[in-house]
């Protein structure tokens, strides 16, 4: 055995092992359905999945940290008996493989691919224990073949429909951007002001889903079945789903168009949550697409051109939340449905078409958006809602303004003095009676637009036809494969032109030449059911098959439940990723594929990576970023760090900068590359070791809590490990066969002689034993990295080595703490397990058994109780285990530390607490 703790030879040598093909020619981390234990009795399986990575090119600490819970937790279940899946993928398709290849003029496919061979290797290199003969990238046909077909079953059904959307249109590019290519209404790339176009385009119902996406998140229904999930992801998604009841009712007009009709049959809806406020109605606002807008510029020049101007904003809820609010009187005129009051009809670059009506009513009193908005343009605020001790002012918001819990309706005429709920009840009672509106229930939720103007995705498999318009693809010609030769150049879609992809096209209904669609699918697609192929894989015939029935679903319920056992992943995805992939189960359960109703049934979303951030100003106002290696603090008399200073040369967009140079800290955030605070996990695994990376990931900071980098502490991971070789190191020198033997051979210890300081070892090895097993059962994965350093301790403090039983406790204690450690750290436990002779007893530590408390070593000889006189703690007294009230009081007026502090003086009182403390009053 070597001396010292030589970390890449341990890890090469592990790793070398565990590829080593076993009996049956699978590797160690093969894993098959329905597998036995040694008793021949079927194993309890256990699916734990990472989500999976984009192939950036390299891993970072985010990854580190995600796969090394995963490991933790698939190592350990394993040692406990379970028939554990952990397997590995590529979310290999999207934009930044497009936009790599625009930079290098190389194909998206190549620099996707030598990406993935490349993380590949650093995952294998952290120790992975992953099945890769699961491994799935969504950029093969094989996988995106049956994105397709069930696109097809979607499109049978009616839950795939085609329809136009709004899509940022780039005039210089001839593309569509995403929204987060467009910078301040322009063009990342080109500069260009981009348009509003209006495209056809494939969307999927998620809506058809919405109640039942909401009642199995929603904490408080009795529906609920998500109990695994973090409570803040669980709220996220039912917010994004936003379920709201309320009134749909109309305002009616006479504004007829250029044919004389009446538009929108004289009436225009909108809906309210705050049916209460109607009465409080100064103006309306419509999108910039609504009808009533169109009719309105077409003799309106300055509203026409705002009209256009709107066109270069956002298209999301979420855009237009943070731009400046605008609008523009039409001129146009509504009537008040209740007191036939003339509203003005407002455009306003806030409002989407999309989303409901594309109309809202404007209540100023009563909307904190809209009192802004009235402000602004000098539309009246009229107050209807009141609360109790509170003045209504018009010159600032106050949040009690929109309290529906405390409102009651004033100003509103036959409605004065109704709460809420009441007043709602009556305006939608007269509103139907009218026949002008009724109750609703809404959803923020709107169908899952798929179709992506863009090249490196999944084909949509759809052919159009002059005479038969759009025509789905034949099952049989499935899949549809993406050229791989392309290399974007930033004209546009390279689809429309390669000629292979639409040579010999013809249409399936009448034979004649016609086009493929060049509409790619949205990427959350590809990872909208990954997780299931897992279980199928190389199936060539079946999107799922028996592999899906046996990892995918509750071994004890037939139908129904959840299906993944345990999912680790950022909170980044906890609202879109999540809710695409929980529709896609529901889908695939609908069409008899699979048998769960939610695709996951445990949730850890871990906490990101933090590092120092640093930077400074260049000379023509640009940003530069310093590496933390590169820099160090400058801090005031208090200690507060109020800057930062260069501590070696560095170039820079002003030339070379000197060691001294002031540079500003912005505190920590996110590692990231274009801030240059990210670590290079490889350079960590090669310094130090991937045991080390692993090990400080885990100690730092609970699993779900963020992790500021420090890189003391990763060099205190690191002498931790080395503690243990060395330690291992010392006991490699014993002659410890027959302690091995007795360790190994028995249930229990309890026919082997040990001494008092033997006994003291296994009852803290057994106590710290019994919360490092709570712990990893828990996940609390920083408690088990703890609870090691406990064990290490106390076997390094053990120096009675007089007789064959502390020998025993020894190497009993020893045997604890690597298994504890393997699932952090499986390199060295494994090189250690194997050097000291363990594997011969207890088999390889992969599935060696894991560790189980021995409630003989738990039980004392002796207890230690508080020793306290006149109520102040004085020191300790040691009494037998089963000493009773008398010999306690006894042990204690007898003690030296009674002696000391009596002086003499006799004991008036001695009060017990059995098991903590003994008082003594003077």
């Amino acid at each position: 055995m070597q001396d010292k703790y030589q970390h890449l030879d341990v890890e090469q040598a592990a790793q070398a092992h565990w590829a080593q093909p076993l009996w049956n020619g699978d590797t160690a981390y093969r894993v098959t359905e329905n597998a036995v234990g040694v008793d021949g009795k079927p194993k309890k399986k256990f699916y734990a999945c990472s989500m999976l990575p984009y192939p950036s090119g390299k891993l970072h600490m985010g990854h580190v940290r995600n796969y090394t819970i995963n490991d933790m937790l698939a190592r350990y279940l394993r040692m406990n008996g379970h028939n554990v899946l952990m397997p590995m993928g590529w979310d290999a398709f999207g934009l930044p493989a497009e936009n790599a290849a625009l930079k290098n003029k190389v194909p998206p496919a190549k620099w996707t691919y030598e990406n993935i061979a490349y993380m590949k290797g650093q995952m294998q290199a952290m120790g992975l224990a992953i099945d890769w003969s699961r491994e799935v990238a969504t950029c093969d046909p094989d996988y995106y073949k049956w994105n397709q077909w069930l696109f097809l079953k979607m499109l049978e059904k009616g839950i795939a429909y085609r329809k136009t959307q709004v899509v940022n249109w780039d005039p210089v590019d001839q593309t569509v951007l995403a929204n987060e290519q467009v910078i301040d209404g322009k063009g990342w790339r080109t500069g260009a002001v981009v348009e509003k176009r209006e495209i056809p385009g494939y969307y999927l119902k998620i809506t058809d889903y919405a109640q039942e996406l909401l009642d199995h998140v929603q904490m408080g229904n009795d529906k609920a079945t998500l109990t695994g999930w973090p409570d803040r992801v669980r709220l996220m998604q039912e917010n994004w789903i936003g379920k709201s009841e309320g009134v749909r009712f109309a305002f009616t007009h006479d504004i007829k168009d250029s044919t004389g009709a009446l538009i929108g049959d004289g009436r225009m809806y909108v809906f309210t949550t705050r049916a209460d406020t109607v009465m409080g109605v100064t103006f309306c606002a419509v999108a910039p697409e609504h009808p009533l807008a169109a009719h309105a510029a077409s003799t309106n020049p300055a509203l026409a051109a705002f009209i256009e101007e709107c066109k270069t904003g956002g298209t999301t809820e979420a855009e237009l939340a943070t731009q400046e609010k605008k609008g523009l009187n039409t001129g146009l005129f509504l009537t008040h449905p209740l007191t036939g009051a003339r509203v003005p009809v407002w455009v306003g670059n806030y409002v989407l078409m999309g989303y409901g009506d594309g109309a809202v009513m404007g209540v100023p009193a009563h909307d904190e958006r809209d009192f802004a908005f009235a402000k602004k343009y000098g539309i009246e605020i009229k107050q209807v809602v009141s609360a109790e001790g509170e003045t209504f002012s018009l010159e600032s918001w106050a949040d009690w303004y929109g309290d529906k819990q405390r409102a009651v309706t004033v100003n509103s005429g036959k409605y004065d003095g109704l709460a809420y709920k009441a007043a709602v009840d009556a305006v939608a009672t007269d509103l139907a009676a009218k026949g002008l509106g009724e109750k609703k229930t809404t959803w923020r939720l709107r169908d899952w637009g798929v179709s992506r103007q863009r090249y490196w995705g999944t084909p949509i498999p759809i052919i159009h036809c002059e005479e038969h318009g759009a025509v789905p693809v034949p099952e049989k010609d499935l899949p549809v494969v993406l050229p791989q030769d392309c290399v974007p150049d930033g004209s546009g879609n390279p689809l429309h032109k390669h000629e292979g992809f639409h040579a010999g096209v013809v249409c399936p209904v009448c034979g004649k030449p016609a086009r493929r669609e060049t509409d790619t699918m949205d990427t959350f697609v590809d990872s909208s059911w990954y997780f299931m192929r897992y279980c199928d894989p190389k199936n060539p015939d079946a999107m799922v098959a028996g592999g899906t029935d046996y990892w995918m679903r509750d071994q004890n319920a037939a139908t129904g439940g959840s299906g993944m056992d345990q999912y680790i992943g950022g909170i980044e995805h906890a609202i879109l990723h999540l809710l695409y992939a929980r529709f896609w189960t529901k889908v695939m359960r609908d069409l008899g594929l699979v048998k769960v109703d939610e695709p996951f049934t445990k949730l850890l979303t871990q906490g990101m990576v933090l590092n120092h951030i640093y930077s400074r100003r260049t000379a023509k106002g640009g940003k530069e970023y310093f590496w933390p290696k590169d820099v160090e603090h400058v801090h005031d008399a208090a200690g507060k760090v109020v800057g930062a200073k260069l501590i070696a040369e560095v170039d820079s967009a002003d030339g070379l900068l000197p060691v001294g140079t002031a540079i500003d800290y912005e505190g920590v955030g996110t590692m990231s590359k274009s801030k240059n605070n990210g670590v290079d996990p490889q350079e960590l695994i090669a310094k130090y070791g991937a045991d080390t990376a692993r090990i400080y990931t885990m100690f730092t900071s609970p699993p779900e809590a963020t992790l500021e980098w420090n890189d003391s502490a990763v060099e205190g991971s690191y002498r931790f490990l080395r503690r243990v070789w060395n330690f291992g190191y010392k006991l490699s020198a014993m002659d410890s066969v027959a302690a091995r033997a007795s360790v190994a051979g028995a249930k229990s210890l309890n026919d082997v002689e040990f001494g008092k300081e033997a006994k003291a070892l296994r009852l803290e090895m057994h106590t710290v034993l019994k919360q490092v097993d709570f712990d990893y059962q828990r996940m609390q994965y920083n408690t088990v990295v703890s609870g090691a350093m406990k064990m290490i301790n106390a076997l390094e403090g053990f120096k009675a080595m007089d007789s064959a039983g502390a020998q025993v406790a020894l190497i009993e204690g020893f045997g604890i703490l690597l298994r504890c450690l393997y699932p952090a750290t499986p390199h060295l436990s494994h090189a250690l397990w194997s050097e000291l002779g363990y594997a011969s007893a207890l088999g390889d530590l992969l599935d060696a058994p894991w560790p189980q408390v021995d409630a003989a070593a738990l039980v004392q000889d002796e207890i230690e109780l508080v020793l306290q006189i006149n109520g102040k703690l004085r020191g300790a007294v040691r009494v037998p285990a089963g000493a009773d009230k008398a010999a306690i009081e006894a042990a204690a007026l007898a003690s030296e530390v009674f002696m000391s502090h009596a002086a003499g003086a006799p004991a008036k009182k001695v009060v017990v607490v059995p098991g903590r403390l003994v008082n003594i009053v003077v």
